[in-house]
């Protein structure tokens, strides 16, 4: 039951993040939405946290904000992979995918909240 709400945030956070951002694009069904935010959490959950140890120095030095950089970069991977299976997500720039990071960030976090207020795992 933990991954589907998982995958549901996902695709609610990716989905605010496309309302909000003229960069990023998507506008597919809603099934397509969900597969997205399956290949989101895929990568999320595979290649962030080795980027993350290779990257650990560079946090440091950055207090943290490099996070940022990474958080971008997974976003990016997302896109190019959901293009490699024939969905169309685009990211029109580096600030686009920073500031979509945020947006998802924020969004997950509060919706995430939410559902554990209300007894949801």
């Amino acid at each position: 039951m933990g991954f589907l709400i998982a995958v549901l945030v996902n695709a609610a956070a990716l989905w605010a993040a496309v309302q909000v951002l003229d960069g990023l694009d998507f506008s597919g069904e809603p099934i397509q939405w969900l597969i997205l935010a399956l290949i989101f959490g895929l990568v999320n959950a595979i290649v962030k946290p080795i980027l993350k140890i290779f990257t650990f120095p560079i946090t440091i030095i950055t207090l943290g904000l490099f996070l940022l950089v990474i958080n971008a970069a997974m976003l990016y991977l997302t896109s190019w992979v959901a293009g490699q299976l024939g969905l169309v997500f685009t990211i029109n720039g580096f600030l686009d995918a920073i500031l979509g990071a945020i947006v998802i960030a924020i969004v997950g976090m509060v919706l995430n909240y939410a559902l554990g207020a209300m007894g949801v795992d």
